[in-house]
Protein backbone atom coordinates (compact mmCIF):
# COMPACT_ATOMS: atom_id res chain seq x y z
CA UNK A 1 0.00 0.00 0.00
CA UNK A 2 1.54 3.32 -1.11
CA UNK A 3 -0.13 5.67 1.37
CA UNK A 4 1.92 8.69 0.32
CA UNK A 5 0.84 8.28 -3.30
CA UNK A 6 -2.81 7.85 -2.26
CA UNK A 7 -2.64 10.99 -0.13
CA UNK A 8 -0.95 12.96 -2.92
CA UNK A 9 -3.76 11.91 -5.26
CA UNK A 10 -6.43 12.95 -2.76
CA UNK A 11 -4.94 16.32 -1.84
CA UNK A 12 -4.19 17.14 -5.49
CA UNK A 13 -7.83 16.49 -6.37
CA UNK A 14 -8.87 18.73 -3.46
CA UNK A 15 -6.65 21.60 -4.60
CA UNK A 16 -7.39 21.21 -8.31
CA UNK A 17 -11.15 21.31 -7.73
CA UNK A 18 -12.61 24.55 -9.13
CA UNK A 19 -15.97 25.27 -7.49
CA UNK A 20 -18.28 27.59 -9.44
CA UNK A 21 -21.45 29.07 -7.95
CA UNK A 22 -23.94 28.05 -10.62
CA UNK A 23 -27.37 28.89 -9.27
CA UNK A 24 -30.15 28.64 -6.71
CA UNK A 25 -32.90 26.04 -6.43
CA UNK A 26 -35.35 24.47 -3.99
CA UNK A 27 -33.72 21.77 -1.84
CA UNK A 28 -36.20 19.03 -2.73
CA UNK A 29 -35.58 19.65 -6.46
CA UNK A 30 -31.79 19.35 -6.47
CA UNK A 31 -30.33 17.70 -3.35
CA UNK A 32 -29.86 13.97 -4.02
CA UNK A 33 -32.27 11.85 -1.97
CA UNK A 34 -34.20 14.85 -0.60
CA UNK A 35 -37.90 14.21 0.08
CA UNK A 36 -40.83 15.93 1.75
CA UNK A 37 -40.38 14.40 5.21
CA UNK A 38 -36.57 14.55 5.29
CA UNK A 39 -34.73 17.22 7.29
CA UNK A 40 -30.97 17.42 6.82
CA UNK A 41 -28.73 18.58 9.68
CA UNK A 42 -25.12 19.40 10.49
CA UNK A 43 -22.62 16.84 11.69
CA UNK A 44 -22.74 13.06 11.90
CA UNK A 45 -26.04 11.11 12.17
CA UNK A 46 -28.19 11.80 15.23
CA UNK A 47 -31.71 11.04 16.47
CA UNK A 48 -34.22 13.58 17.79
CA UNK A 49 -33.76 12.09 21.27
CA UNK A 50 -29.99 12.88 21.29
CA UNK A 51 -30.18 16.27 19.57
CA UNK A 52 -28.76 19.29 21.38
CA UNK A 53 -30.90 22.33 22.25
CA UNK A 54 -29.90 24.48 19.25
CA UNK A 55 -30.36 21.55 16.86
CA UNK A 56 -33.84 20.90 18.25
CA UNK A 57 -34.66 24.62 18.03
CA UNK A 58 -33.65 24.72 14.36
CA UNK A 59 -35.75 21.63 13.59
CA UNK A 60 -38.75 23.23 15.34
CA UNK A 61 -38.30 26.41 13.30
CA UNK A 62 -37.92 24.48 10.04
CA UNK A 63 -41.18 22.61 10.75
CA UNK A 64 -42.89 25.99 11.21
CA UNK A 65 -41.36 27.24 7.95
CA UNK A 66 -42.63 24.14 6.15
CA UNK A 67 -46.14 24.64 7.58
CA UNK A 68 -45.98 21.31 9.41
CA UNK A 69 -46.42 22.90 12.85
CA UNK A 70 -47.77 26.19 14.18
CA UNK A 71 -46.30 25.96 17.67
CA UNK A 72 -43.22 24.60 19.43
CA UNK A 73 -45.36 21.95 21.13
CA UNK A 74 -46.81 20.75 17.81
CA UNK A 75 -43.34 20.50 16.29
CA UNK A 76 -41.95 18.54 19.25
CA UNK A 77 -44.90 16.14 19.14
CA UNK A 78 -44.31 15.51 15.42
CA UNK A 79 -40.60 14.90 15.95
CA UNK A 80 -41.20 12.54 18.86
CA UNK A 81 -43.60 10.36 16.87
CA UNK A 82 -41.21 10.16 13.92
CA UNK A 83 -43.15 12.30 11.43
CA UNK A 84 -39.88 13.48 9.92
CA UNK A 85 -36.66 11.65 9.08
CA UNK A 86 -33.23 13.08 9.85
CA UNK A 87 -29.96 12.67 7.96
CA UNK A 88 -26.59 14.47 7.81
CA UNK A 89 -26.18 17.14 5.14
CA UNK A 90 -22.85 15.51 4.29
CA UNK A 91 -24.55 12.28 3.20
CA UNK A 92 -26.57 14.24 0.61
CA UNK A 93 -23.86 16.42 -0.93
CA UNK A 94 -24.79 19.38 1.27
CA UNK A 95 -23.51 21.43 4.20
CA UNK A 96 -25.02 24.00 6.56
CA UNK A 97 -23.54 26.35 9.21
CA UNK A 98 -24.23 25.73 12.94
CA UNK A 99 -27.38 23.54 13.25
CA UNK A 100 -27.33 23.35 9.47
CA UNK A 101 -30.96 22.31 9.20
CA UNK A 102 -32.06 22.12 5.57
CA UNK A 103 -35.75 21.40 5.00
CA UNK A 104 -37.34 20.42 1.65
CA UNK A 105 -38.68 23.83 0.58
CA UNK A 106 -35.61 25.86 1.55
CA UNK A 107 -33.71 27.53 -1.26
CA UNK A 108 -30.10 26.38 -1.60
CA UNK A 109 -26.99 27.52 -3.46
CA UNK A 110 -25.73 25.14 -6.16
CA UNK A 111 -21.94 24.91 -6.52
CA UNK A 112 -20.34 22.74 -9.19
CA UNK A 113 -16.73 21.57 -9.18
CA UNK A 114 -16.11 21.95 -12.90
CA UNK A 115 -12.81 20.07 -12.69
CA UNK A 116 -14.30 16.78 -11.49
CA UNK A 117 -18.04 17.28 -12.12
CA UNK A 118 -19.43 16.87 -8.57
CA UNK A 119 -21.91 19.32 -7.01
CA UNK A 120 -22.54 20.63 -3.50
CA UNK A 121 -25.37 22.58 -1.86
CA UNK A 122 -25.83 24.98 1.05
CA UNK A 123 -28.78 26.93 2.45
CA UNK A 124 -28.81 30.73 2.75
CA UNK A 125 -27.19 32.79 5.49
CA UNK A 126 -29.68 34.68 7.67
CA UNK A 127 -27.28 37.29 9.04
CA UNK A 128 -26.79 38.02 12.74
CA UNK A 129 -28.97 38.04 15.86
CA UNK A 130 -31.70 35.47 16.43
CA UNK A 131 -31.39 33.03 13.54
CA UNK A 132 -32.48 29.47 12.81
CA UNK A 133 -28.94 28.16 12.45
CA UNK A 134 -28.34 29.07 16.12
CA UNK A 135 -31.54 27.35 17.23
CA UNK A 136 -33.91 30.36 17.36
CA UNK A 137 -37.46 29.96 16.01
CA UNK A 138 -39.44 33.08 17.02
CA UNK A 139 -41.94 34.74 14.66
CA UNK A 140 -39.18 37.18 13.68
CA UNK A 141 -36.94 34.29 12.63
CA UNK A 142 -39.64 32.56 10.56
CA UNK A 143 -40.66 35.82 8.88
CA UNK A 144 -37.07 36.48 7.80
CA UNK A 145 -36.69 32.91 6.52
CA UNK A 146 -39.83 33.30 4.39
CA UNK A 147 -38.50 36.57 2.93
CA UNK A 148 -35.20 34.89 2.13
CA UNK A 149 -36.98 31.97 0.50
CA UNK A 150 -39.63 33.92 -1.43
CA UNK A 151 -37.84 37.16 -2.34
CA UNK A 152 -34.10 37.23 -1.66
CA UNK A 153 -33.02 33.81 -2.93
CA UNK A 154 -34.99 33.93 -6.21
CA UNK A 155 -33.44 37.29 -7.13
CA UNK A 156 -29.94 36.06 -6.23
CA UNK A 157 -30.61 32.97 -8.35
CA UNK A 158 -31.73 35.08 -11.32
CA UNK A 159 -28.66 37.30 -10.90
CA UNK A 160 -26.32 34.28 -10.94
CA UNK A 161 -28.10 33.00 -14.05
CA UNK A 162 -27.76 36.43 -15.67
CA UNK A 163 -24.00 36.31 -15.10
CA UNK A 164 -23.73 33.48 -17.61
CA UNK A 165 -20.74 31.57 -16.24
CA UNK A 166 -21.35 31.86 -12.48
CA UNK A 167 -18.89 32.88 -9.78
CA UNK A 168 -15.48 31.21 -9.27
CA UNK A 169 -15.49 30.74 -5.48
CA UNK A 170 -11.90 29.45 -5.38
CA UNK A 171 -10.68 32.68 -7.00
CA UNK A 172 -12.84 34.75 -4.66
CA UNK A 173 -11.41 32.93 -1.63
CA UNK A 174 -7.83 33.33 -2.84
CA UNK A 175 -8.36 37.10 -3.11
CA UNK A 176 -10.21 37.32 0.22
CA UNK A 177 -7.32 35.57 2.03
CA UNK A 178 -5.03 38.35 0.74
CA UNK A 179 -7.49 40.92 2.16
CA UNK A 180 -7.52 39.63 5.75
CA UNK A 181 -10.15 36.87 5.73
CA UNK A 182 -9.55 33.31 6.90
CA UNK A 183 -12.73 32.11 5.14
CA UNK A 184 -14.63 30.70 8.13
CA UNK A 185 -15.40 33.13 10.95
CA UNK A 186 -14.08 36.18 9.08
CA UNK A 187 -15.62 36.70 5.64
CA UNK A 188 -15.78 40.50 5.49
CA UNK A 189 -13.59 40.83 2.41
CA UNK A 190 -15.17 37.81 0.72
CA UNK A 191 -18.67 39.14 1.32
CA UNK A 192 -17.71 42.50 -0.19
CA UNK A 193 -16.24 40.70 -3.21
CA UNK A 194 -19.47 38.68 -3.42
CA UNK A 195 -21.50 41.90 -3.36
CA UNK A 196 -19.22 43.55 -5.94
CA UNK A 197 -19.71 40.62 -8.32
CA UNK A 198 -23.43 40.15 -7.68
CA UNK A 199 -24.72 43.76 -7.52
CA UNK A 200 -24.72 44.58 -11.27
CA UNK A 201 -26.68 41.41 -12.05
CA UNK A 202 -29.15 42.06 -9.21
CA UNK A 203 -29.73 45.54 -10.65
CA UNK A 204 -30.27 43.92 -14.05
CA UNK A 205 -32.88 41.34 -12.94
CA UNK A 206 -34.75 43.12 -10.12
CA UNK A 207 -38.11 44.43 -11.29
CA UNK A 208 -38.83 46.63 -8.27
CA UNK A 209 -36.44 49.31 -6.98
CA UNK A 210 -37.51 48.84 -3.36
CA UNK A 211 -36.93 45.09 -3.51
CA UNK A 212 -33.57 45.63 -5.21
CA UNK A 213 -32.59 48.01 -2.41
CA UNK A 214 -33.70 45.53 0.29
CA UNK A 215 -31.75 42.68 -1.32
CA UNK A 216 -28.55 44.71 -1.70
CA UNK A 217 -28.84 46.07 1.85
CA UNK A 218 -29.29 42.55 3.24
CA UNK A 219 -26.02 41.48 1.60
CA UNK A 220 -24.25 44.69 2.66
CA UNK A 221 -25.34 44.30 6.31
CA UNK A 222 -24.15 40.70 6.59
CA UNK A 223 -20.39 40.12 6.69
CA UNK A 224 -21.12 36.39 6.52
CA UNK A 225 -23.19 36.58 3.33
CA UNK A 226 -20.57 34.64 1.34
CA UNK A 227 -20.00 31.98 4.03
CA UNK A 228 -22.66 29.60 2.74
CA UNK A 229 -21.45 29.55 -0.90
CA UNK A 230 -17.89 29.20 0.47
CA UNK A 231 -18.96 26.19 2.55
CA UNK A 232 -20.58 24.58 -0.49
CA UNK A 233 -17.38 25.26 -2.44
CA UNK A 234 -15.26 23.61 0.28
CA UNK A 235 -17.66 20.66 0.30
CA UNK A 236 -17.24 20.30 -3.48
CA UNK A 237 -13.44 20.44 -3.07
CA UNK A 238 -13.22 17.93 -0.20
CA UNK A 239 -15.70 15.53 -1.81
CA UNK A 240 -13.33 15.42 -4.79
CA UNK A 241 -10.70 14.04 -2.38
CA UNK A 242 -13.04 11.44 -0.84
CA UNK A 243 -12.98 7.77 -1.77
CA UNK A 244 -9.31 7.47 -2.73
CA UNK A 245 -8.27 3.91 -1.91
CA UNK A 246 -5.51 3.83 0.69
CA UNK A 247 -5.67 7.54 1.59
CA UNK A 248 -5.47 8.59 5.25
CA UNK A 249 -6.67 12.15 4.57
CA UNK A 250 -9.65 13.56 6.46
CA UNK A 251 -12.38 14.41 3.93
CA UNK A 252 -15.07 15.53 6.41
CA UNK A 253 -15.09 17.22 9.82
CA UNK A 254 -18.55 18.10 11.18
CA UNK A 255 -20.40 18.52 14.48
CA UNK A 256 -24.06 18.19 15.41
CA UNK A 257 -23.89 19.82 18.85
CA UNK A 258 -23.68 16.43 20.56
CA UNK A 259 -20.99 14.53 18.63
CA UNK A 260 -17.95 15.50 16.58
CA UNK A 261 -17.52 13.29 13.51
CA UNK A 262 -14.90 12.78 10.81
CA UNK A 263 -14.75 10.69 7.65
CA UNK A 264 -11.52 9.56 6.01
CA UNK A 265 -10.91 9.41 2.25
CA UNK A 266 -9.83 5.74 2.16
CA UNK A 267 -12.44 4.47 4.63
CA UNK A 268 -15.64 5.00 2.67
CA UNK A 269 -18.64 6.74 4.23
CA UNK A 270 -18.10 5.49 7.79
CA UNK A 271 -18.26 8.16 10.52
CA UNK A 272 -15.89 8.18 13.49
CA UNK A 273 -17.51 10.06 16.36
CA UNK A 274 -17.00 11.13 19.97
CA UNK A 275 -18.64 13.77 22.22
CA UNK A 276 -18.09 17.33 20.95
CA UNK A 277 -16.18 19.82 23.11
CA UNK A 278 -17.39 23.28 24.21
CA UNK A 279 -15.44 25.98 22.28
CA UNK A 280 -13.09 28.32 24.20
CA UNK A 281 -13.41 31.99 23.30
CA UNK A 282 -15.27 35.21 23.95
CA UNK A 283 -18.84 35.48 25.20
CA UNK A 284 -21.43 38.05 24.22
CA UNK A 285 -22.59 40.39 27.04
CA UNK A 286 -24.75 38.55 29.54
CA UNK A 287 -23.51 35.06 28.65
CA UNK A 288 -20.79 32.75 30.02
CA UNK A 289 -19.30 29.37 29.17
CA UNK A 290 -22.10 27.80 31.22
CA UNK A 291 -24.58 28.93 28.54
CA UNK A 292 -22.62 27.40 25.65
CA UNK A 293 -23.64 24.32 23.71
CA UNK A 294 -20.91 21.90 22.62
CA UNK A 295 -19.42 22.51 19.19
CA UNK A 296 -21.92 22.45 16.31
CA UNK A 297 -21.96 22.93 12.52
CA UNK A 298 -20.70 21.75 9.13
CA UNK A 299 -18.55 24.88 8.79
CA UNK A 300 -15.43 22.91 9.77
CA UNK A 301 -15.50 21.90 6.11
CA UNK A 302 -13.48 25.12 5.64
CA UNK A 303 -10.63 23.83 7.84
CA UNK A 304 -10.91 20.44 6.08
CA UNK A 305 -10.24 22.29 2.80
CA UNK A 306 -7.26 24.23 4.20
CA UNK A 307 -8.72 27.59 5.25
CA UNK A 308 -10.50 28.86 8.39
CA UNK A 309 -8.45 28.04 11.50
CA UNK A 310 -5.68 26.73 9.24
CA UNK A 311 -5.32 30.18 7.61
CA UNK A 312 -5.34 32.21 10.83
CA UNK A 313 -1.98 33.79 9.98
CA UNK A 314 -3.54 35.79 7.16
CA UNK A 315 -6.44 37.13 9.26
CA UNK A 316 -4.94 39.05 12.22
CA UNK A 317 -8.12 41.10 12.68
CA UNK A 318 -10.11 38.03 13.68
CA UNK A 319 -8.06 37.36 16.78
CA UNK A 320 -10.04 39.79 18.92
CA UNK A 321 -13.21 37.90 17.97
CA UNK A 322 -11.92 34.49 18.98
CA UNK A 323 -9.84 35.55 21.98
CA UNK A 324 -6.32 35.32 20.57
CA UNK A 325 -3.38 37.52 19.44
CA UNK A 326 -1.79 38.12 16.00
CA UNK A 327 1.34 36.18 17.08
CA UNK A 328 -0.81 33.25 18.19
CA UNK A 329 -2.65 33.40 14.85
CA UNK A 330 0.62 32.88 12.97
CA UNK A 331 1.59 30.09 15.36
CA UNK A 332 -1.80 28.44 14.80
CA UNK A 333 -1.16 28.20 11.07
CA UNK A 334 2.44 27.01 11.57
CA UNK A 335 1.15 24.28 13.89
CA UNK A 336 -1.29 23.02 11.25
CA UNK A 337 1.58 22.39 8.79
CA UNK A 338 2.62 19.62 11.21
CA UNK A 339 -0.50 17.53 10.52
CA UNK A 340 -1.10 18.21 6.82
CA UNK A 341 0.42 16.79 3.65
CA UNK A 342 0.51 19.83 1.32
CA UNK A 343 0.60 23.61 0.98
CA UNK A 344 -2.36 24.84 -1.06
CA UNK A 345 -1.62 25.83 -4.67
CA UNK A 346 -4.22 28.59 -4.76
CA UNK A 347 -4.77 29.72 -1.14
CA UNK A 348 -1.67 31.70 -0.10
CA UNK A 349 -0.81 34.03 2.77
CA UNK A 350 1.20 37.27 2.29
CA UNK A 351 2.36 37.32 5.92
CA UNK A 352 4.12 33.97 5.39
CA UNK A 353 5.79 35.09 2.12
CA UNK A 354 2.80 33.76 0.14
CA UNK A 355 3.21 30.26 1.49
CA UNK A 356 0.22 28.03 0.72
CA UNK A 357 -2.21 27.26 3.53
CA UNK A 358 -1.73 23.89 5.29
CA UNK A 359 -3.99 21.46 3.42
CA UNK A 360 -4.95 17.81 3.74
CA UNK A 361 -5.19 16.55 7.34
CA UNK A 362 -3.44 13.16 7.73
CA UNK A 363 -4.86 11.08 10.60
CA UNK A 364 -1.43 9.46 11.04
CA UNK A 365 0.24 12.83 11.64
CA UNK A 366 -2.49 13.94 14.05
CA UNK A 367 -1.72 10.92 16.26
CA UNK A 368 2.06 10.92 15.74
CA UNK A 369 2.41 14.62 16.65
CA UNK A 370 -0.46 14.68 19.19
CA UNK A 371 -1.70 17.83 17.44
CA UNK A 372 -5.41 18.24 16.78
CA UNK A 373 -6.88 20.44 14.01
CA UNK A 374 -7.83 23.98 15.08
CA UNK A 375 -11.30 25.17 14.18
CA UNK A 376 -12.74 28.69 14.39
CA UNK A 377 -16.41 28.65 15.27
CA UNK A 378 -19.48 30.47 16.52
CA UNK A 379 -21.10 29.26 19.75
CA UNK A 380 -24.83 28.65 20.19
CA UNK A 381 -26.77 28.68 23.47
CA UNK A 382 -27.34 25.19 24.87
CA UNK A 383 -31.11 25.76 24.99
CA UNK A 384 -33.40 25.93 21.93
CA UNK A 385 -34.83 29.29 20.89
CA UNK A 386 -32.07 31.63 22.16
CA UNK A 387 -29.31 31.87 19.54
CA UNK A 388 -25.60 32.78 19.47
CA UNK A 389 -23.75 33.48 22.74
CA UNK A 390 -20.15 33.83 21.56
CA UNK A 391 -17.34 32.72 19.26
CA UNK A 392 -14.03 30.98 19.73
CA UNK A 393 -11.73 28.09 18.97
CA UNK A 394 -12.27 24.36 19.36
CA UNK A 395 -10.46 21.12 18.58
CA UNK A 396 -11.90 17.68 17.80
CA UNK A 397 -11.54 14.80 20.29
CA UNK A 398 -8.38 12.71 19.71
CA UNK A 399 -10.41 9.51 20.10
CA UNK A 400 -11.97 9.83 16.63
CA UNK A 401 -8.55 9.93 14.94
CA UNK A 402 -7.38 6.93 16.97
CA UNK A 403 -10.53 4.99 16.06
CA UNK A 404 -10.11 5.90 12.39
CA UNK A 405 -6.47 4.76 12.35
CA UNK A 406 -7.41 1.41 13.89
CA UNK A 407 -10.15 1.00 11.28
CA UNK A 408 -7.64 1.86 8.54
CA UNK A 409 -5.19 -0.76 9.82
CA UNK A 410 -7.98 -3.37 9.92
CA UNK A 411 -9.23 -2.57 6.40
CA UNK A 412 -5.80 -2.59 4.80
CA UNK A 413 -4.34 -5.49 6.82
CA UNK A 414 -1.78 -3.39 8.71
CA UNK A 415 -2.57 -4.56 12.25
CA UNK A 416 1.00 -5.75 12.79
Amino acid sequence: MDIEHANLTAVTRMMDARPILKGVATARDVIPGMKDNLFLHAGPPITWQRMSGPMRGAVIGAMMLEGMAKTEAEAIALAEKGAVEFAPNHEHGAVGPMAGVTSPSMKVYIVENVTHGNKAYCNFNEGYGKVLRMGAFSDEVITKLRWINDTFAPIVGEAIEASGEGLDIRALLAEALHMGDEGHNRNKAGSLLFLKWLAPFIAKVAKDNNVESEVLKFICDNALSVLNPVMAACKAMTDAAHGIEGSTLVSTMARNGTDFGIRVSGLGDRWFTAPAEVPQGLWFPGFTAADANPDIGDSAITETAGIGGFAMATAPAIVTFVGSTPREAVNATLEMYEITVAEHKHFTMPVLDFRGTPTGIDIRKVIEKSILPRINTGVAHRLPGIGQVGAGLVRPPMAIFEEALIAYAEKYGLEN
